[in-house]
């Protein structure tokens, strides 16, 4: 082959792989948008049920679904804050029982190292049934699996299901179900939905639409004092 041939054949390569690669590019991004969740379709203010895009897990309820109050909570397991807020918001279910739910959704935090791996725990516990004990032991042994990592974690984890179900838990399908796509559409699609909220951390708590600003709240008694005037103020508009 002559010196132009080879120019020639070297140009026609050089171009069939830039189509190839645009080719790909372009694919991946339609593939992409036609799995992006339409958001817009989904109230944030209600509690969602399982379906094609959050992985089939809808929203955990903490206390009774139909309670005429219910706050929606947004929190990171690995989150120090939300570790306090936990056990003060169970106090107020039980003080206000079957007058208050919370519904609890993940929204992580990208600088926590553990945060979607006990997200991950917490959603794959919930799919055989023991989300609230669960997250409850996650809050309450966070410094101890905080830091942890590979199969140090995961053992912890494991544990902490054991302890949680009286070892009548499948340990191998909790193992799975921690690393399954739906867990993670889960977890997605909680963070999706707080995409628009402007959620400046965590916890954050949402009543009838409107952020409950802790911003100077800094003991268990303003919290709890706090919370409480929002759900009375509630109840008596809801009755």
């Amino acid at each position: 082959m002559n010196e132009k041939g080879k120019n020639i054949g070297w140009i026609v390569a050089v171009v069939v792989l830039i189509v190839g690669f645009l080719g790909v590019v372009i694919w991946r991004m339609a593939d992409k948008k036609a799995n992006q969740v339409d958001y817009s379709k989904y109230d944030v203010n209600s509690i969602i049920a399982g379906n094609e895009d959050n992985g089939g897990i809808g929203d955990h309820v903490k206390g009774s679904a139909d309670a005429p109050v219910v706050i929606y909570e947004y929190a990171d397991y690995q989150c120090s804050g939300c570790a306090s807020a936990n056990p003060r918001v169970n106090k107020l279910l039980t003080e206000y029982d079957g007058k208050l739910a919370v519904v609890y959704r993940n929204f992580l935090l990208s600088y926590h190292q553990n945060g979607t791996a006990a997200a991950s725990a917490a959603e794959a516990a919930g799919l055989q049934g023991y989300f609230k004990e669960y997250a409850d032991k996650l809050f309450a042994n966070q410094s101890v699996w905080s830091s942890a990592t590979g199969n140090s974690r995961t053992d912890m984890f494991v544990d902490l299901f054991r302890n949680v179900t009286g070892g009548e838990g499948d340990e191998e399908k909790f193992i799975a179900d921690m690393g399954s796509a739906e867990v993670k559409a889960k977890i997605d699609f909680d963070t999706g939905l707080s995409e628009d909220l402007d959620i400046p951390g965590t916890p954050s708590f949402f009543l009838n639409g409107e952020r409950i600003d802790l911003t100077n709240v800094s003991t268990e008694d303003e919290f709890m004092k706090l919370m409480r005037e929002k759900i009375d103020a509630a109840l008596k508009v809801a009755k």
